[in-house]
């Protein structure tokens, strides 16, 4: 049984039985549930509540920032079995999905994080219930919270501020907050199960759940509970016909120059890499030239699959190094999986106690497993003539005294090479991912959170005053884990050779004059695919990964009421102290830290803690409304936030907020905020340990298929030209590519920054909410966004360094410092870490109009026709300048990741016990870059992309039925883009829903 199998038996029979005993003593109260949360609902509804994005309580349209509402009824609706498909949704929000790039870098974790506007996931603020909640990512970057963790049955909203929060909530409310909600007085017993599969009969989604709780001691106290468990599987590159097509774009020979209307690069399709494969393909010469493949009757020759013989070799239409269309190289599709398989599991119990009639006691419990399944997450071991010998992954020198080569292949190798035949070696160039017991890279996180709160009221002075005190603490239990090869242990088992007896052994020396002398050493059969053995793959491969825990303590108080009357109203406050503590460990696996693998490079275990002590104020004062009014002014409030944070290690911060909000006439409101945020440094930022490995570099700027592009492309080409000409020997090839850009072959070294500070932002919006009385149930709002960030926290890639030096004039010498060449000119060594060098300026809109009215008022009917409601949401990207170094700008807005306009229209009819939706997604016609020209690539507009999902609930008496299609008309993203638009394309759905 695994370790994820024996919990969930563990944790469902124990919260099974728990459900199962307030079920036999809840009796006929569990019928009353349906009413009686009506009527709670109902009574909330006209009553003051604390809103996020501020702590005072107020009616929850009366916000001077923008703030939208996702009800948990959407979830199972469109069949989503996770809360990050719901968030996906918004307009604002840049997709977050386990899908791979189509770069060849993996797939990756299966985790998704909210990232509003695009400004990054680390500047989304996520909450829970208005609390923070302990991360559960790891690695250099962000800390962020899964959505993953967050139960579907309990929940009760999600609330999304757009722009903006730190001054309330503290570090990282940046671009927003997400807040979940969850319910706090459930009754009944609910469970749901669904299942999807697409109209390819693949990617199946199972997800079940049982929401449970039960009101006692005569309605003062109330448990509540939820288990639930969904799964989705992985997808491969071959699996949908966009991802099928292996496209890349290479140098066009046809290309004359800029101006002639043709593309610098050309698309190639059926991507494959000639110069290696998994059975081997054999060269004379260690290099990447096909005129060094070795030949016999003037065709190349690769060893068969078992390895027993040569067979012909097909190199396909070559297209440069590495590249071809075709053949029988490595296939691109093999370097990364589709999609990422999820399995999630996770337990909560919520509590409350009503000690008096004014003070409740309350309690949450969390578990959460999730496993993320990437089945190429690691791309195993490879020998190749892309790399140099000293690099210790060029190819394999190989001998006639090699004792696998069979009395076949060595006469078929003797013929067709002179000098192999009188003693001299012949390269190998492979891919050895049968080296490794498997492909796949898992990550697994296991998260506990408890928190225990204090919460009432009481009046003094004729005022009423609310208050709470809670304390938390989460603790995040990671671990990634792969296979890889031990480096020194395959470079002895590759050169193998016959001891006296006449057995394989392993040889010390290239020329295998000598045994070697480590005795647990197996040779390793290096010819074909699949001919390595048990034996031989337990010497070489060992586990590689990282394990990692999180913990947060947090403690919170609270208070706010009203501070005096006005004529307008009541002047309310807040005022709020929160203590934290983070803390994270990294503890490399033993390979790791001992540098076994890549370039052997030992990675340390680290650990870092900070604490931060936070004070905040808020206060609202109504300076017309009620009696006192002017001409144009039925109200007029204006509201403002301090918080100053003393952070162990970043220093001291101090932030605010205000906002004004203004009814002109009844129906007509104008509102406005401005605020200054901030991120502190994550503990991953500050202490992730310092590793060296075989990595991709992403993009080269001076490859043939893009030195004439970049934000200025003039200024790339000269830097380029600058250093081939100082460099005779780079870009010597014929439209040079680097091999760096998609596999394995740089030497990266990887760590934090220990000197970072806090970055800071100014936040602006102003906006008008439109509820005009002649058409009842109609509201319009329009809000504008502006954020401009400094001292940015950014993750310099080695793909940034390249960029920013390559892009800059002059070139930076610190930053061009990061990286080096080979001999060849491509990129042979490279860093990547964190410094606060960014600026980010983000400008855009959100409109939104909702729409809700029984059909019959349209007749002016009296008979029942149903509830229409409608909505549309827009939001408009009008700038999203980001530079990684404070002066390489590069603006991202109009493109397909940050498009110029989003629109999402949904429609819901119900009527009795049937209710419909539908919903349609636009996304406008935009560039994969904005300096995108038919100069530098064969697409330069990406065309519109429209999907639509249809879905249908009836419900009979305790329970539903509901079934969808998502992405109807089976819609694939926009060529030829993998992500602009839905790769996973049609899917159906079914669902049951049952409440007692």
């Amino acid at each position: 049984m695994t370790r994820m199998s024996m919990k969930k038996r563990l944790l469902a029979t124990t919260v099974a039985g728990a459900a199962l005993l307030l079920i036999g003593g809840a009796g006929s109260a569990l019928a009353q549930t349906a009413s009686a949360a009506q009527v709670q609902d109902e009574t909330q509804a006209v009553d003051d509540i604390v809103v996020t994005g501020s702590r005072i309580r107020r009616v929850q349209t009366t916000t001077a920032a923008p703030v939208s509402v996702i009800d948990a009824e959407v979830l199972s609706e469109r069949g989503f079995v996770q809360v990050g498909q719901a968030l996906n949704q918004i307009t604002s929000a840049t997709p977050s999905t386990p899908v791979a790039s189509g770069s060849g870098s993996a797939a990756g974790s299966g985790q998704q994080f909210p990232n509003l506007f695009g400004l990054g996931a680390g500047r989304t603020l996520s909450l829970v219930n208005g609390r923070r909640f302990v991360t559960s990512s790891s690695g250099m970057g962000d800390r962020v919270v899964d959505t993953n963790l967050i139960p579907v049955g309990l929940l009760e909203r999600v609330d999304v501020v757009q722009a903006g929060g730190a001054a309330v909530y503290g570090s990282d409310a940046i671009a927003g907050v997400i807040n979940y909600v969850l319910k706090d007085d459930f009754e009944g017993l609910e469970v749901d199960a669904q299942y999807g599969i697409s109209s390819r009969d693949d990617y199946p989604q199972t997800s079940l759940r049982m929401t449970f709780g039960d009101n006692f001691l005569d309605g003062r106290a109330n448990l509540a509970g939820n288990v639930e468990w969904s799964k989705s599987d992985p997808l491969y590159g071959q699996d949908r016909p966009r991802s099928n097509l292996s496209r890349l774009t290479v140098s066009n020979a046809a290309n004359t120059g800029p101006g002639d209307g043709i593309p610098a690069v050309r698309e190639l399709l059926d991507s494959h890499f000639w110069p290696f494969n998994t059975n081997g393909l054999i060269f004379s010469i260690p290099a990447p030239v096909q005129g060094f493949l070795v030949r016999s009757g003037g065709v190349p020759q690769q060893f068969s699959a078992d390895g027993t013989s040569l067979i012909a070799f097909n190199p396909g239409a070559v297209a440069g190094v590495p590249f071809a269309s075709g053949g029988d190289g490595f296939d691109y599709r093999d370097l990364a999986a589709l999609y990422t398989g999820v399995e999630r599991f996770n337990v909560n119990l919520l509590g409350r106690y009503d000690l008096t009639d004014r003070i409740k006691l309350k309690g949450e419990l969390l578990y959460s497993n999730t496993e993320g399944r990437d089945p190429f997450g690691t791309q195993g071991s490879t020998r190749t003539v892309l790399n140099s010998a000293a690099s210790g992954a060029g190819p394999i020198a190989f001998f006639r005294t090699n004792p696998f080569l069979t009395p076949t292949a060595l006469a078929q190798l003797t013929a067709a090479n002179a000098g192999f035949a009188a003693g001299g070696p012949l390269w190998l160039s492979k891919s050895f991912s049968d080296a490794l017991p498997t492909r796949e890279f898992v990550t697994e996180t296991d998260v506990w959170r408890g928190l225990v709160a204090l919460e009432g009221d009481f009046d003094w002075a004729d005022r009423n005053f609310y208050w709470s005190l809670s304390a938390s603490r989460g603790i995040t239990k990671g671990e990634r884990s792969g296979w890889d090869t031990w480096t020194s242990r395959l470079t002895n088992a590759v050169n193998a050779t016959r001891n006296t007896g006449g057995q394989a052994v392993c040889a010390i020396n290239a020329d295998a004059s000598t045994t070697n002398d480590d005795a647990a050493c197996v040779p390793i059969n290096i010819f074909g695919t699949g001919t390595i053995t048990d034996e031989m793959r337990a010497y070489v491969a060992v586990p590689v990964g990282e394990r990692f825990e999180n913990t947060q303590d947090d403690i919170l108080a609270t208070i706010g009421g009203e501070m005096f009357t006005l004529p307008a109203g009541a002047a309310s406050f807040s005022l709020a102290y929160e203590y934290r503590r983070e803390k994270a460990e990294f503890n490399p696996f033993d390979a790791n830290q001992r540098g076994l693998t890549g370039s052997g490079t030992p990675t340390r275990a680290t650990s870092g803690a900070y604490d931060t002590n936070e004070f905040s104020a808020e206060v609202l004062v109504p300076i017309f409304g009620g009696d006192f009014t002017l001409p144009f002014v039925n109200s007029l409030e204006v509201d403002g936030a301090y918080r100053t944070v003393d952070n162990s290690i970043a220093g001291k911060a101090d932030v605010w907020g205000a906002g004004l909000r203004w009814e002109v006439v009844s129906g007509v409101t104008v509102r406005a905020s401005r605020s200054r945020n901030f991120r502190a440094p994550t503990l991953d930022q500050l202490f992730s340990p310092s590793s060296t490995t075989l990595g991709a570099i992403a993009q080269n700027p001076c490859d043939s298929d893009r030195i004439n592009s970049g934000p200025n492309p003039a200024v790339r080409l000269a830097n380029c030209q600058a250093l081939f000409a100082a460099n005779p020997g780079y870009g010597a090839l014929t439209g040079f590519q680097d091999p760096g850009e998609n596999f394995n072959n740089v030497l990266i070294t990887t760590g934090g920054n220990p000197s970072l500070k806090n970055e800071i932002s100014d936040t602006t919006t102003f906006g008008v909410v439109l509820q005009p009385g002649f058409v009842p149930g109609l509201t319009i709002v329009a809000d504008r966004i502006q954020v401009e960030l400094r001292d940015g926290l950014s993750a310099f890639t080695p793909q940034n360094f390249l960029a920013t030096c390559f892009d800059s004039s002059p070139q930076p010498a610190d930053v061009c410092g990061q990286f080096t060449f080979n001999a060849l000119g491509q990129v042979a060594t490279a860093n990547s870490t964190t410094f606060n060098a960014g600026t980010v300026k983000y400008e855009g809109e959100i409109y939104t109009v909702n729409y809700a009215f029984d059909v019959a008022d349209l007749a002016r009917s009296n008979a029942d026709w149903g509830r229409l409601e409608l909505g549309l949401e827009v939001t408009h990207n009008a700038l999203l300048e980001t530079s990684v170094t404070g002066f390489d700008y590069n603006r991202t807005d109009d493109t397909t990741l940050t498009p110029d306009w989003v629109s999402r229209f949904d429609a819901r009819y119900a009527l009795g016990p049937v209710s419909l939706s539908y919903s349609m997604t636009y996304l406008p016609k935009s560039q994969v870059n904005r300096f995108d020209t038919i100069e530098t690539t064969p697409t330069p507009l990406i065309s519109e992309n429209v999907r639509h999902n249809l879905s249908g609930e009836y419900r009979f008496g305790d329970y539903a039925v509901r079934a969808g299609v998502i992405n109807l008309t089976d819609e694939e993203p926009s060529y030829p883009t993998r992500n602009y638009g839905d790769i996973l394309g049609r899917q159906y759905f079914v669902g049951l829903n049952a409440r007692f």
